[in-house]
């Protein structure tokens, strides 16, 4: 779901997508109604179904092994200060970039740090807020798991808190974004960890690892929350005394569905939620300004996700209750302290439903605002501010 940031999953792919559906309906919608039809159902489809492929948006125009350098045609991803990971050659080779060495008005020079796999070239290339790829590159303890979930078994990893903090059973379960995977949550594992927590990062229905639903489309969190409820429930079988648990993107909304709607929130005694979705027609209606798309067209989508008699032409196995995701107008229904993270110039979700949120349950929401950041690479930005949050929210409220 991404317009001027591709974010750290699929959200590029989201906006690819969604910018055809709305290039479709410019030209259509003056034509016939069908033709609106069309683009409607477009939408809609791309809207809950998982992305497989991410485009890559960002030029590579240097490369300097030697010097440690790569020099990257400028946009806003290119240019943010921090360290990120880089995709290219179609996803077959993996770098990772570090800080602005220099910015010119066409291009930025970066500090290349490893190529991990594939043959650096110029040409097109991704941007992306996985720094780590693999969860051995943190140097921590890691287990490979299985959680049982209605739909089967659901790959997850789980690293241990240290020996001397096991005892106070301390978790966190983080729950990843649209289009995104575990990776995501990687690099918040040492902030985590070295606050005595175990952390373990889920899959959940349709990502890519856990199993597939019968219809293979995203609930927007009204599905996906029972896979969360699984984790925890594994959890509190493997020691959790108390839980934390953390939402990015779309994974927020996960969050927060199942802390409304889980049978199993005994231990869990916080939220943390980094560039969330709150209010999901919020988002879209964002998302469609955004492209310019027709108000009618982005209306229609959201009444084809919504309706009982929609799942034919969406793929649905049921429809989605958009309204029932708006957490400004559920506020009342929240009661666990909650730590929310977001970017103003998010570019795919934006911040408004998250500060309401904060105004309206201010009791219980901590708010740190992040500017520059984008989606989901508040970490990759400043991973100083970010842990300091994170840390001594947790120290407070957790």
């Amino acid at each position: 779901m991404a317009t001027t940031s591709s974010g750290s999953g699929g959200h590029g792919a989201f906006g690819k997508a969604v910018g055809i559906a709305a290039a479709v309906a410019g030209g259509l919608i003056l034509v016939t109604a069908a033709g609106a039809g069309y683009a409607m159902a477009r939408v809609a489809r791309t809207v809950i179904t998982p992305v497989r492929r991410r485009p890559h948006r960002e030029t590579v125009l240097r490369v300097d092994e030697a010097l440690g350098t790569i020099t990257l045609k400028r946009t806003p991803d290119a240019a943010m200060p921090g360290r990120f990971g880089l995709w290219f050659g179609s996803e077959s080779g993996y770098a990772k970039i570090g800080g602005l060495l220099e910015t010119a008005d066409g291009s930025v020079v970066r500090e290349l740090e490893r190529v991990h796999f594939g043959d650096l070239g110029l040409g097109r290339a991704r941007i992306s807020g996985y720094y780590y790829l693999e969860p051995e590159e943190l140097d921590l303890p890691v287990e490979s798991v299985e959680i049982q979930t209605d739909l089967g078994q659901a790959p997850a990893w789980v690293f241990p808190a240290a020996a001397d903090d096991a005892a106070a059973g301390r978790w966190v379960i983080q729950v990843h974004g649209w289009g995104a995977t575990r990776q995501e949550g990687l690099r918040a594992v040492p902030t985590f960890h070295a606050a005595g927590y175990s952390c373990l990062l889920a899959s959940y229905r349709n990502d890519g690892d856990a199993p597939e639903s019968a219809d293979r489309r995203y609930g927007l969190g009204g599905t996906e929350w029972r896979d969360i409820d699984a984790a925890i429930r594994y959890a509190v079988e493997n020691g959790a005394r108390s839980i934390v648990l953390m939402g990015w993107s779309m994974g927020g909304a996960v969050v927060l569905q199942t802390i409304t709607r889980s049978p199993n929130l005994d231990l869990v005694t916080g939220v943390v939620l980094e560039s969330p979705v709150v209010d999901w027609i919020d988002t879209l209606e964002f998302q469609a300004n955004m492209l310019r798309l027709p108000d009618a067209i982005a209306q229609g989508a959201m009444r084809l996700i919504a309706s009982n008699w929609s799942g034919p032409i969406t793929g649905q196995g049921a429809p989605i209750d958009l309204r029932s995701m708006d957490f400004v107008a559920r506020a009342a229904d929240l009661s666990l302290p909650m730590l929310i993270l977001h970017s103003e110039d998010d570019g795919f979700v934006p911040d408004t439903a998250s500060r309401a949120l904060a105004a309206a349950r201010s009791d219980i929401v901590t708010f740190v605002p992040f500017t520059v950041a984008l989606h989901t690479k508040l970490w990759n930005y400043d991973e100083a501010k970010w842990t300091a949050s994170v840390r001594e929210w947790l120290d407070g409220h957790a």
